[in-house]
């Protein structure tokens, strides 16, 4: 295959709301382009970018899938990202490599909050954007809505290209507004070209009039142009456009249908003439000493490549997708890792079309490429043939914070659970897996309940381990309120030497969070050498409190008198006679229980700030305040105070609450004495509970 120069590669990541087209519009491309023979559908699960058994059996993307085509001797790296909310790691990753972005919108459902959250993902990306408004054959299609929701959401960068012809509900054709030319086509999507017939003159020259004064902003010559009211070439409009993407100034709109195949071949056209290479960019930010810094791509200097995905494949091993970030990569070419300083041979290079894999011998800069069995590589590594240390920006993911416990179907499968989670955090950086040592549980956190539900699956798809998953432990603690002496006399004889320990100890609230034991034994009635023995004692005593087994905090502890015998007195008797005392004062001391309270950190639209609040105090929330948040216009910050137990699934009701535009950071801080009705409630399970240990 011949080699493929930089100015000849478009990378284009695919966004959009779940369900606006993007993976059928990327099939569409590939059957235009003869890249496939057939037209692949999602919900008939044979898609080229929806290859993973999960995504087959479930009808929809879960990850970013590489479809590359080639039209006009140009290479189109398609990158098709998921557009539900819970696998937004996997659109990190796309835009992160891409050099432009084309955004999705379905005809009849307009402007959706993954239309602009794909805006805010291209634009924090740097990366320039197009929309595509798919599914126009739908009769409830209405454009013109369409686009003045585009224009009004997004600004004036948004513009017409390419717009639809309908006569009673029905497409008939399609005008592109610079080349000025009708286009329609038949039932198998064959095009016929023509001059705009009379009757949809007037409605091409309003919307052309858009595209005018769109261009007519990217050059003073065009904008002379414009008001004198001259003519401006196609030529000199593809130009435009061209500087007008590249400078995020315009945002052009075309129009079609991907099932139909209408338009796919204008679209292409225009990725071709107008959408920027890599090199085009003109710098990449690296991180230097710690900082920041801006540095010149250079397709002939040293050869780095870039890690932006990975995927642990059972039978290949572990997959690293990359991007040739500088120079060119060829076959057996040995690059070091930056992270971990060793390098690594990059034996076979391949670039990749869903799951079909084909060998090449070099990829020049901006190329995308995947490789297999790096040993020591991973997602957000650096790897380069020169001996700087500066490596690319990584991917920032998002944390998650919706938590389950993760518990085998089948006895003797924990050992396995935790060889495959670990396996699979390779390829998913916004899980996170921990072993509980307090509950005594295996966690996963995921961003949804999809997520976490589409991670289990993958446990029994490629690991076969089936895993149930149900809410977590809460890691309760109790203390004291009020101060009581107590008295534990262990004494017991079985002939020969017995067993003899007596303590009087005052138990009362303390001011440190772990157990405070001092003594005030006057007379000797307790010897010095049995201190460290009641001490531990009362440290075995506290990891179980008396009203639901949970460990005690802020306990101090004062033996004060006792007793002791010559000869049957020992370590283990006044480790006994603490416990006795432990157990006998603390029920009368009024024990409490203390539940774990976190900082809360609301994200969300000002028109939906008074819902968050309300449902907040039904959380038992304490809200602190409000201040606007400077990462994103006309959205505020709601800083609140929540115990952990109200928290555990505020992921899907804050989703659900915001119509998927909020996002909260939760983490603990303290414990907190639980309000009466919940702490009856937690006495009541965690009896329950030792009673089925019991059994």
């Amino acid at each position: 295959m011949e080699k493929i120069t930089t100015d000849k590669i478009r990378n284009v990541c695919m966004l959009g709301h779940s369900g606006s087209g993007k993976t059928s519009l990327a099939e569409a491309a590939l059957y235009v382009t003869k890249a496939v023979d057939r037209v692949g559908k999602p919900s008939d699960g044979n898609t080229v970018c929806d290859s993973d058994p999960e995504e087959i059996k479930r009808g929809y993307s879960l990850s970013a899938a590489i479809a590359p085509v080639m039209w006009k001797n140009v290479k189109i790296n398609f990158i098709d990202a998921p557009g539900y909310l819970d696998f937004v790691g996997e659109v990190y990753q796309a835009v992160r490599v891409a050099d432009s972005a084309i955004i999705a919108v379905d005809a009849k459902a307009g402007v959706e909050v993954g239309t602009e959250l794909a805006w805010d993902y291209a634009v924090d990306a740097g990366i320039p954007r197009a929309f595509f408004i798919n599914k126009t054959d739908d009769p409830d299609a209405h454009f013109g809505n369409v686009l003045s929701e585009l224009k009004q959401t997004f600004g004036i960068s948004v513009c017409p290209m390419l717009i639809p012809i309908t006569e009673n509900h029905v497409t008939k054709g399609f005008i592109h507004l610079g080349k000025r030319t009708m286009y329609t086509f038949d039932k198998n999507g064959h095009r016929t070209e023509s001059e705009i017939p009379a009757e949809y003159e007037s409605e091409a020259t309003e919307y052309r009039a858009m595209l005018l004064e769109a261009v007519a902003e990217t050059s003073e010559e065009l904008m002379e142009k414009f008001f004198a009211e001259e003519e401006i070439t196609p030529e000199e409009i593809t130009a435009a456009i061209r500087t007008g993407i590249a400078s995020h100034s315009v945002a052009p709109v075309i129009c079609g249908s991907a099932v139909n195949l209408w338009c796919i071949e204008q679209l292409l056209n225009i990725i071709v003439d107008s959408f920027p290479t890599f090199t085009a960019r003109g710098s990449e930010k690296v991180v230097h000493d710690g900082e920041v810094k801006e540095i010149k791509i250079d397709e002939n200097g040293p050869t780095s490549v870039f890690v932006f995905k990975t995927v642990a494949d059972p039978f290949v091993g572990k997959m690293s997708f990359f991007k040739v970030m500088s120079g060119t990569l060829t076959n057996d070419l040995t690059l070091r890792n930056i992270s971990t300083g060793v390098s690594e041979k990059f034996a076979k290079i391949t670039t990749i079309r869903g799951k079909k894999q084909t060998e090449v011998e070099a990829l020049c800069c901006g190329d995308i490429g995947v490789t297999a069995k790096l040993v020591n590589t991973n997602t957000n590594d650096t790897l380069t043939a020169s001996h700087s240390d500066d490596y690319y920006t990584k991917i920032v993911y998002p944390e998650p914070f919706l938590t389950m416990a993760v518990t085998p179907k089948a006895k003797g499968d924990e050992d396995k659970i935790s060889t495959g989670i670990t396996r699979l955090l390779e390829e998913d950086y916004t899980i996170k897996f921990e072993n509980n040592a307090e509950t005594k549980q295996l966690l996963i956190s995921g961003l949804g309940d999809i997520h976490l539900d589409v991670f289990s699956s993958k446990l029994k798809s490629r690991y076969n381990i089936s895993v149930d998953l149900k809410l977590p432990k809460i890691a309760y603690r109790e203390t004291i309120k009020k101060s009581v002496q107590a008295e534990g006399k262990h004494k017991k004889q079985t002939g020969g030497h017995g067993q003899f320990g007596h303590v009087r100890i005052t138990f009362s609230p303390g001011e440190t969070e772990g157990l405070t034991f001092t003594e005030s034994v006057v007379g000797g009635s307790v010897p010095k050498g049995f201190f460290p023995a009641v001490e531990k004692g009362l440290h075995e005593a506290v990891q179980k409190g008396v009203l639901a087994g949970f460990p005690v905090v802020y306990l101090a502890a004062d033996l004060y008198d006792g007793s002791y015998h010559d000869v049957d007195s020992s370590e283990m008797a006044f480790k006994l006679a603490a416990n006795l005392a432990y157990k006998d004062g603390l029920p009368r001391a009024n024990p409490v229980i203390l539940e774990p309270i976190g900082d809360l950190k609301v994200y969300v639209p000002d028109s939906m700030v008074g819902d968050v609040i309300g449902d907040l105090n039904k959380r038992r929330g304490r809200v602190l305040g409000m201040t606007a948040y400077e990462g994103k216009k006309g959205y505020q910050v709601v800083e609140a105070e929540a115990p952990k137990a109200e928290m555990l699934e505020y992921t899907i009701a804050l989703r659900a609450m915001s119509q998927g535009k909020g996002w909260y950071t939760f983490y603990f801080t303290r414990y907190e004495e639980c309000p009466a009705i919940s702490a009856q409630k937690i006495i009541a399970e965690a009896k329950l509970e030792a009673e089925k240990e019991k059994e």
